[in-house]
């Protein structure tokens, strides 16, 4: 086939051609412009993304944190509990006819009460008194012994606690 061209057809391809070339210009520039745009848009949102895990890092070490000190609450108010119970045990039991308290005595003045007198004398050995160290204090008055351990029975009829062991008393100018 022949085609004849003409002046009119070379400068209508030449406009066309060129019509063409502007409108590739402008589609690769709205490209280059909604690819711009996409990557500032990945950028933010990544952006957004490292903040969220950063945020759900801090906020999961907060939450072990407060999970321990949760569980260490927890245990001591268990404990606290336990040791209510024990209390309130110990005070429903209520004081009986013939219980026994002793008590350490300093120079006569009561320095610590104790349920009995093997724990007067666990106490006291925390504290390095040697549980061979006690010795019968005699007759001497309470107040002349620097430690003394006296022992107190509940007296039901009095309301009170009475001496386990009561001194003889003493002659007061030859009357007894």
């Amino acid at each position: 086939m022949i085609r004849i061209v003409t002046t009119a057809r070379l400068e209508q391809l030449d406009f066309d051609a060129r019509a063409a070339h502007e409108r590739a210009r402008e589609a690769n520039g709205a490209a280059n412009a909604a690819f711009g745009q996409h990557a500032r848009e990945l950028y933010a949102v990544t952006d957004r993304a490292k903040r969220a895990e950063a945020t759900v890092s801090d906020t999961s070490d907060l939450l072990a944190h407060s999970v321990d000190e949760l569980a260490a609450a927890q245990e001591e108010l268990l404990l606290k509990d336990i040791e209510i119970r024990r209390l309130r045990a110990e005070l429903e039991a209520g004081l009986r006819e013939g219980q026994a308290l002793t008590v350490l005595l300093h120079y006569g003045a009561p320095h610590t009460v104790y349920a009995s007198q093997e724990d007067a004398y666990a106490d006291t050995a925390t504290h390095g008194v040697p549980a061979d160290a006690w010795v019968p204090a005699g007759e001497r008055p309470a107040s002349q012994c620097k430690w003394r351990l006296s022992t107190f029975i509940y007296d039901a009829t009095a309301r009170g606690f009475r001496r386990a062991f009561m001194p003889a008393p003493e002659a007061l100018g030859g009357v007894a």
